[in-house]
């Protein structure tokens, strides 16, 4: 096989990708807006919306409402019957309802606990009350529990069960003492132990007895019915027309109000799939991250919203700064070599680490005060390893590197479950697809291969690079591959027919480096280079589109942000550079 040539080898069937065609929608590039150029897709007069962003916007959290209220759940169940009778899925609405009414009658069984739960405190049948409370759903379960309880010791007062008082009140209601009344309930309980009557405490002097005190904690527990049966009301009231597509637009009004950049036209926003984001050009150097001791290798955002970016470095640290203000919020240290590779979950709480100590590490970085390393994945001596990532699931850890094999790591059971021979040098980088059946390698052999996760064989293989490929990168459609290569080139290849599409150049990539590259959104691709500047190229028309110059030295990698429409890239110079679109210099 020549390396001049395009070739795949193995001809065994293999699914890549999605099988739908390349589409506005789905898979071709959408408009980006660039500085002094007039595209009629595109918003003209944007200006960052950063700051207005905290006072416009409530943020989408779950005190909004409550998802598991009977009465919402019956309320969307309505939304959705709406929706599909409008579209003639009327099957299908039938069947939703029939599903429903399922649902329907387990909360009919809730209430009939409700009923016996009633009748079990007038009884005085103490140990059912307990059983009924521990199985059925309450929302003040524990303000109900510490009530049930506090009657039920009342009682043992009452009746001199000195004893079984002092029990009840160790064992239940000292836990639950936070759900007391009001202030120093609690603190009378203990009182009565020592008192001939209940009224001689302050809180009690109206007791009036047992049979009445029961009676007042069913009427409590009535209400609760009361307010169940109520909210069933929800269904007579009147439902707006096309109710899901108002409350869809609301939410898209919201992503738009919310995003980085603002403005003055309307977008037409192509896919629901995911939160509204729109592309830019970075133009400007934002904030410059300095604190490493050594070149950065490479960065990741903690999480989907890119608050927090992490870098690793040949320092053997990794950082996690404060993209707002470019703070180091924490040290991970543990590494005994340089950091190759970093990957962060998408809830931003796990970090994965590579390195050249022949370890991969996992952190837990939920508190960013104390991260923690949870686990350490020794390679068996295998060298360095380059590349660490997450399967689709975030369920398994990629890991590949100078011992040419790629292995896979199962998180739930803490073992190596599969592994990947064939490279004939170092693997460069190793991904997932975002299918998650296949793993995409990159190698020092020239060769791009696709892997089989159940049998682990290798399925196909792209050799088309004149030199060591550096990188390989999925687009979020699943349906394009970018690598990058030590010829001077990144290219971008269609995942289902294995075809290339486009050749990135303009670049430096010879050295003994791993420059990376990766896309922005749908319609731009970026990468570092030796020459110390980031590239963004058009992903269709293959020009440099922007070239951004600040660092001093190599840039070995650059990620964007679609939430902070941001750019961030890792460099020689020991420092972490953010780039954005400033309205200003255009």
């Amino acid at each position: 096989m020549g390396n001049s040539t395009d070739e795949a080898t193995n001809d065994a069937p293999l699914t890549l990708a999605r099988t739908e065609p390349l589409s506005p929608r789905l898979g071709a590039a959408q408009p980006y807006l660039q500085p002094g150029i007039q595209n009629a897709d595109s918003p003209l007069n944007v200006h960052d919306h950063h700051t207005e962003r905290s006072r416009l916007c409530t943020e989408a959290s779950a005190e909004l409402f409550d998802e598991h209220n009977p009465r919402i759940r019956r309320d969307i169940i309505r939304i959705l019957a709406q929706y599909l009778d409008s579209q003639g899925f009327t099957s299908t609405k039938v069947t939703l309802y029939d599903e429903a009414n399922v649902k329907q009658q387990r909360e009919n069984n809730y209430i009939s606990d409700v009923v016996r739960l009633r009748a079990a405190i007038l009884d005085g049948e103490w140990g059912e009350v307990e059983r009924i409370c521990s199985s059925v759903y309450l929302k003040d379960k524990k303000h109900i529990l510490y009530n049930v309880y506090k009657q039920q010791y009342l009682e043992l007062i009452e009746d001199n069960e000195s004893q079984k008082a002092f029990a009840t009140l160790n064992k239940h209601l000292k836990p639950l003492e936070s759900q007391q009344s009001f202030q120093g309930e609690f603190r009378d309980l203990c009182y009565l132990l020592t008192t001939k009557s209940i009224q001689d405490a302050p809180s009690f002097r109206n007791w009036d007895g047992i049979a009445s005190s029961r009676e007042k904690l069913a009427e409590y527990l009535q209400n609760i019915l009361e307010f169940e049966i109520v909210g069933r009301e929800s269904e007579h009231q009147h439902l707006a027309p096309n109710r899901l597509i108002s409350l869809l637009r609301q939410a898209v009004a919201y992503q738009i109000e919310s995003c980085q950049y603002h403005s003055e036209a309307i977008p037409l926003v192509p896919t629901l799939l995911t939160d509204y984001a729109p592309v830019v050009v970075p133009n400007t150097e934002r904030l410059s991250f300095v604190g490493h001791l050594g070149n950065i290798k490479c960065t990741a955002y903690v999480g989907q919203y890119g608050r927090y970016v992490a870098s690793g470095s040949s320092d053997n640290t990794i950082r996690i700064w404060d993209t707002e203000t470019s703070e180091c919020a924490a040290v991970l240290r543990g590494h005994t070599a340089r950091i190759w590779d970093i990957c962060v979950d998408r809830a931003g709480t796990t970090l994965v680490s590579a390195s050249g100590d022949c370890t991969v590490k996992i952190w837990d970085i939920r508190d960013l005060h104390k991260p923690q390393c949870t686990t350490t994945v020794a390679t068996d001596d295998g060298g360095d390893v380059y590349s660490v990532s997450l399967n689709p699931l975030e369920s398994h850890i990629i890991m590949a590197g100078y011992d040419r094999t790629i292995r896979l790591y199962d998180r739930v059971t803490g073992r190596i479950v599969q592994t990947f021979h064939g490279h004939e040098l170092s693997v460069a980088q190793a991904v997932s697809n975002p299918l998650g059946n296949l793993i995409i390698s990159g190698s020092k052999d020239q060769t791009i291969r696709f892997w089989d996760i159940m049998s682990g064989t290798c399925v196909k293989s792209l050799r088309s690079h004149l030199g060591e490929v550096t990188s390989v990168a999925t687009s979020d459609s699943g349906m394009l591959l970018l690598s990058s290569s030590k010829d001077n080139s990144n290219r971008l290849w269609d995942l289902r027919s294995l075809k290339r599409l486009h050749r990135y150049k303009g670049h430096q990539n010879t050295s003994k480096n791993f420059i990376r590259s990766s896309f922005i959104g749908d319609s731009l691709v970026v990468g570092g280079s030796e020459d110390g500047m980031v590239y963004i190229w058009d992903r269709e028309s293959t020009k440099v589109v922007q070239r951004l110059s600040g660092h001093q030295g190599i840039v070995y990698d650059a990620k964007w942000n679609p939430k902070q429409g941001i750019l961030c890239s890792a460099s020689d110079d020991w420092t972490l550079k953010t780039w954005w679109f400033d309205p200003q210099q255009t």
